[in-house]
């Protein structure tokens, strides 16, 4: 039986990497699920999706030259017409150890006014946001603020510290 693109194939893990799980289809042919393409969520490790001899729906997403099968379990669901896949959460470092994240790491525009996709940017006469976080430029105004306090005050401290011998160095 030959392999096509977009199929639709019902398989058998036989192995499990970091990197994503081996399926066996019909006929002792073997494809990769890559383990971004195991849910729709965050995979942070394999094992917690799936175990050895699982059997799964699975999508043929590509098929190299050299016989190398691409698979595919998120894409292999079917979805309500109209009901887009859900996107992928953006990863961020810092604060919680839970694999939805929690803390920190908003996204911004760079590009100034509202165009462009982003979230909105409602001002109020205070210059914040209207649900009460802070905006991105009155955080950038505070870490310069803030910035500034520090550098003046190291400049304080290692101005008499300077030259060694004799008077201060002009």
């Amino acid at each position: 039986m030959a392999i096509e693109v977009g199929a639709k194939l019902e398989g058998k893990v036989t192995g499990i990497t970091h990197f994503g799980a081996f399926v066996d289809l019909s006929g002792g042919v073997t494809g990769l699920v890559h383990i971004s393409e195991i849910a729709d969520n965050y995979v942070k490790d394999v094992k917690d999706h799936l175990k050895i001899d699982d059997v799964v729906k699975v999508k043929v997403i590509n098929v190299d030259k050299d016989g190398k099968i691409g698979l595919s379990i998120k894409q292999a669901i079917d979805r309500p017409e109209g009901q887009p896949a859900p996107q992928p959460r953006e990863r961020h470092s810092g604060g919680g150890g839970s694999a939805g994240g929690s803390g920190g790491g908003e996204r911004f525009n760079r590009g100034g006014g509202g165009g462009g996709g982003g979230r909105p940017f409602n001002k109020q006469s205070s210059g914040r946001p209207a649900y009460g976080k802070p905006s991105f430029e009155d955080k950038m105004s505070r870490f310069l603020k803030d910035s500034e306090e520090r550098i003046s005050s190291l400049k304080k401290n290692t101005e008499g510290k300077r030259g060694g011998r004799g008077a201060k160095r002009v």
